[in-house]
């Protein structure tokens, strides 16, 4: 069960990383495609911050990666050294992904994007757009990734269990 939970954290550090990376260094608004309609149209393009931002940014979005991969593996390969069958792999697996949603549905939707001033600081023509009203704008992608899930830790635990 720890180990779990550590794979779900890195999971959502991996998570923020790619978040972080995009909003506030590589500023491209290929990031906001997931924001609220207006809130992208209203965003503008922006200048490099500060010399090596964009390369810094795309850097984190590499560690941000290696986190996700570092997590599917450190989970697969617990299992497989403690001889997990399918469906103990399958529900760590599930379990890493929808703590990865939750995370997304009450930090970056309720925290970052409802509740705090995060994308203002980097985007300050969002700050009238942001607030409360915009929480679950995007319930029917949240749906369609828990519903999802399950699919996806599957084929991992089928992989995982064919290995071992």
């Amino acid at each position: 069960m720890l180990i779990t939970i550590l794979c779900a954290v890195m999971m959502m550090a991996g998570l923020f990383l790619m978040l972080y990376a995009g909003v506030a260094l590589i500023q491209d608004k290929r990031f906001f495609t997931s924001a609220p309609k207006e809130v992208q149209a209203a965003v503008q393009p922006r200048e490099e911050r500060f010399p090596g931002a964009h390369a810094l940014g795309w850097c984190l979005i590499a560690a941000s990666f290696a986190l996700f991969l570092g997590a599917v593996l450190l989970g697969g390969w617990d299992g497989i050294r403690n001889g997990f069958p399918f469906w103990k792999f399958f529900i760590r697996f599930t379990a890493m992904l929808w703590l990865l949603k939750a995370y997304d549905i009450l930090f970056f939707d309720f925290v970052l994007l409802c509740r705090s001033n995060f994308f203002p600081r980097y985007y300050p023509e969002t700050k009238p757009l942001l607030g409360p009203h915009l929480f679950g704008y995007n319930k029917k992608t949240h749906l369609l990734h828990i519903v999802l899930s399950p699919a996806v830790a599957a084929v991992l635990s089928a992989v995982c269990v064919r290995i071992s």
